[in-house]
């Protein structure tokens, strides 16, 4: 494990609510599953910047993969998830079959989107380097971690759009929601000189 992966599993080990998330799904038992997206960096940027734990954390986005790709399957793992959970958390955990995205990401984003052949996949997908960050609570009590492109852009506060895929339609929107909550955060924009 490098320093900043230690680093990283010490920042999620003092939120409680993601704990506490970690914990419950490891009791379910799913296939190749990791919590993602703002509820790890998002903590990283509150240690970065002194802010509270929890700090702009609106929900726990939970992948898994299946790869039997029906909304039936689907379903029933999203409701298995939700009964894990009492409220807040059972409306706070948003779960997502990775298997299933290619279905649906291009009529919701309109982007192509490649069928996957595991969780980790997806975080090279995502719409920047800070945000393809994963955790997974192991069995042993370890925090395993996921990051295709490392780690330094999420501690270092660097948004700059994924260099693997085109920009992401609405990276305006993004840019302003991250920096309307940590102004701390250094924008890199695309080269225009394209």
């Amino acid at each position: 494990m490098s320093d900043l992966e230690t680093r990283l599993a010490g920042i999620v080990r003092t939120d409680p609510g993601l704990m506490h998330v970690l914990t419950t799904v490891r009791g379910l038992g799913l296939n190749d599953w990791r919590v993602f997206s703002g509820a790890v960096y998002q903590n990283v940027w509150n240690a970065v910047t002194g802010r509270p734990t929890g700090y702009g954390i609106r929900d726990y986005d939970l992948g898994y993969f299946d790869p039997d790709t029906s909304w039936d399957a689907e379903d029933v793992v999203i409701k298995r998830v939700a009964a894990a959970f009492e409220p807040p958390f059972r409306d706070m955990v948003e779960v997502r079959n990775q298997a299933r995205v290619h279905l649906w990401f291009e009529g919701k984003f309109g982007e192509p989107y490649e069928a996957l052949s595991g969780t980790d996949e997806a975080l090279a997908r995502f719409v920047a380097p800070a945000f393809a960050v994963g955790v997974r609570l192991e069995d042993d009590d370890s925090i395993s971690v996921a990051a295709p492109f490392g780690l330094d852009d999420v501690f270092g506060m660097v948004l700059r759009p994924n260099p693997r895929r085109g920009l992401a339609n609405g990276w305006a929107r993004v840019v302003a929601n991250a920096t309307a909550r940590w102004p701390e955060l250094q924008v890199i924009e695309p080269d225009s000189r394209g």
